[in-house]
């Protein structure tokens, strides 16, 4: 159930929906400049300080790799290798023992976002817990449209886990992670985590995750001019991404999928006013269903995006500090 937007989040609706074109109303030409304008605008001082800064003391650096073509089941695979760029956040002080690690995958609707835009939370989440924080630049829609997102998240999960050590984690205790989009393709790979039997996740952190792309549930409707992401936004990203492909196939879906992803502990967050709410409750009574351990928490008071807007959603330090405890409790030894 809904609470009131708190007054800041209000105004921010307010400055946002007139700032901001819908991406249904947005050309496929035009979205590599929107992708730019979009970054320049987060990376400004009043951009930082709608997303919040970094925590002072992270140490970041960004690598460049080259991930091998890899098996998803059901999907063509690609026969080059893909470089993709991965934004490392660790704490100041690792010390000697291997810290848990977490891969995170960013949201903006498989279409837009990068790893910047989750530098907050990613940053804090690295330092508070402590872990490294191993946030992925998979290809973007419509330029690289479904499955390339999958192919990309579940070849990069591969390499951080064969390359864990020399990151300063232990290879034996990851957690995938990721918000919107990227809590989509968290809950892919860590279903095809589950089927394969390897990795062996720690845990997955689903951040209003999309769930299901075709099926219009009751939060969508109650929720269609939402602020930040509207039903027909919803719809429109979903048609960037899947580009023609079955809105159904499990690894675009994960509410269709295996469920293998019950054999790994999930926190699932979602926000009172946002369509993708119930995306988020769904996909957890499954997950229990099926056996998961699952823990889902509703901010009633926020809406989509309050992950990445600590400076307009109070609900984001509350969601951030149930994320770091919870990354501890999945990854104790």
């Amino acid at each position: 159930m809904a609470a009131p937007l708190p007054i800041r989040t209000r105004l921010f609706a307010v400055v946002e929906r007139l700032l901001s074109t819908p991406i249904d109303q947005v050309s496929r030409e035009e979205i590599p400049a929107r992708r730019t304008q979009r970054a320049k605008l987060l990376g400004s001082p009043l951009g930082q300080k709608v997303s919040g800064k970094p925590h002072p003391d992270v140490q970041v650096a960004d690598r460049l790799v080259e991930l091998e073509p890899v098996t998803v089941p059901g999907v063509e695979p690609e026969t080059e290798p893909v470089t993709l760029r991965m934004r490392v956040y660790q704490p100041p002080s690792p010390g000697a023992a291997p810290l848990p690690v977490v891969v995170l995958y960013h949201g903006g609707g498989w279409v837009l976002g990068d790893p910047e835009q989750d530098e907050w939370w990613a940053s804090h989440l690295a330092v508070e817990t402590p872990c490294v924080v191993v946030s992925v630049a998979y290809r973007l829609a419509p330029e690289h449209p479904y499955p390339a997102a999958v192919l990309d998240t579940w070849a990069a999960l591969g390499w951080v886990v064969a390359h864990a050590e020399e990151l300063g984690g232990d290879p034996t205790r990851v957690v995938v992670a990721g918000d919107s989009a990227g809590g989509n393709l968290a809950a892919v790979v860590a279903d095809l985590a589950g089927q394969a039997g390897s990795p062996a996740l720690a845990g997955q952190v689903l951040v209003y995750p999309a769930a299901e792309m075709e099926e219009v549930f009751p939060s969508e409707r109650e929720h269609a001019n939402a602020p930040v992401l509207t039903s027909r936004n919803m719809r429109a990203f979903s048609r960037l991404y899947l580009d023609g492909a079955d809105p159904y196939a499990p690894t675009a879906a994960p509410l269709h999928g295996t469920l293998s992803g019950a054999k790994v502990p999930a926190l699932i967050q979602v926000a009172g006013h946002d369509p993708l709410r119930d995306n988020g409750v769904y996909y957890a009574e499954a997950l229990r269903g099926n056996g998961g351990d699952v823990v889902l928490t509703e901010y009633a008071d926020a809406i989509h995006g309050y992950i990445s807007l600590p400076g307009v959603s109070p609900s984001a330090p509350r969601a951030l500090a149930e994320i770091v405890a919870f990354v501890r409790r999945v990854t104790a030894r």
